[in-house]
């Protein structure tokens, strides 16, 4: 049986991104799905979470083994890793399969059935053909409870909207603030007027990591709950509130991305802004037909 090991890096978003994306190939292909955690080990922003919220399905994780009869001698782990760079890129074996730039790339899909795949896939189109398995795969595995329980109730009673705001490292750190950039005001004052143009009775439920700013800053005129209590291990529970929601307004991030996503209505308004990275980045396939673009 051929083996597809997808290497998982990044936050709770590009982690499912990266997972739907192996997934839907590892089906086409008929493979067996590896998921190579080791860059965890090293990386101190996140750490891998996709087995601690998702009821994921049919996956084994890399081993030396696994990396050996995929890519022969280049599975070295050093060399594993100097193979990422673009520099290198002429020395890769056709098992080695990078990411070439952000927008859909179509030739994934004529990689060979062994293959190792480094990247960020951040695409529907990677996946929309397995779109069942993939929703099944992302249930989470527990249930709400506590205030999360009653926000829940609240939402699926109400025409609820989520509206994400991310801050964070995107405000601290200079590198990321130069790369992804924050949503402005005026985009989500315009977002929740267009939203409250085709909603009767919105209420909005704001998610955010710093949800002082959010409070000092912006100003809705219908019912609004403000929720930062889920943090650390618990942060997920945020995206899990979001799906539930019936609208929604995210933010320049694959979090609020997916949060919108796995809601499943076909009614859903969905509300992006325009500039998803402050660096120019083509990001013309990021976003489904269906969303809108502020």
């Amino acid at each position: 049986m051929s083996k597809l090991i997808v290497n998982l890096l990044g936050g709770l978003g590009n982690q499912m991104f990266q997972y739907a994306t192996a997934k839907a190939l590892a089906q086409h292909k008929e493979s067996v799905l590896f998921l190579d955690v080791e860059d965890f080990k090293h990386y101190e922003l996140h750490r891998f979470e996709l087995t601690d919220v998702f009821k994921l399905s049919s996956f084994e994780l890399a081993a030396e083994k696994d990396f050996r009869d995929v890519l022969s001698w280049q599975s070295f782990q050093q060399l594993r890793k100097a193979l990422k760079s673009p520099k290198l890129s002429w020395f890769r074996n056709e098992h080695y399969v990078v990411e070439p730039f952000f927008q859909y790339w179509s030739n994934l899909r004529g990689s060979p059935a062994n293959a190792y795949l480094i990247g960020y896939w951040q695409s529907e189109k990677y996946f929309q053909d397995y779109e069942d398995i993939i929703r099944k795969d992302f249930t989470f595995i527990k249930p709400l409870e506590g205030l999360n329980l009653q926000l829940s109730g609240q939402m699926n009673q109400s025409d609820s909207v989520s509206l994400h705001i991310r801050r964070g490292d995107y405000v601290s750190n200079p590198e990321t603030l130069k790369t992804h950039g924050v949503c402005s005001l005026s985009y989500y004052q315009d977002a929740v007027k267009f939203v409250s143009g085709k909603v009767a009775n919105p209420n909005f439920y704001v998610f955010s990591d710093d949800i002082a700013w959010a409070k000092d800053h912006l100003k809705i005129d219908f019912p609004c709950e403000y929720i930062g209590h889920n943090t650390g291990a618990e942060s997920y529970r945020d995206m899990q509130l979001m799906s539930i929601c019936k609208h929604h307004i995210i933010a320049n991030s694959s979090f609020s991305w997916w949060g919108a996503w796995l809601d499943g209505r076909n009614d859903k308004i969905v509300i992006a802004p325009n500039q998803w990275f402050a660096n120019g980045t083509n990001t013309s396939d990021l976003l489904p037909h269906s969303w809108l673009v502020l």
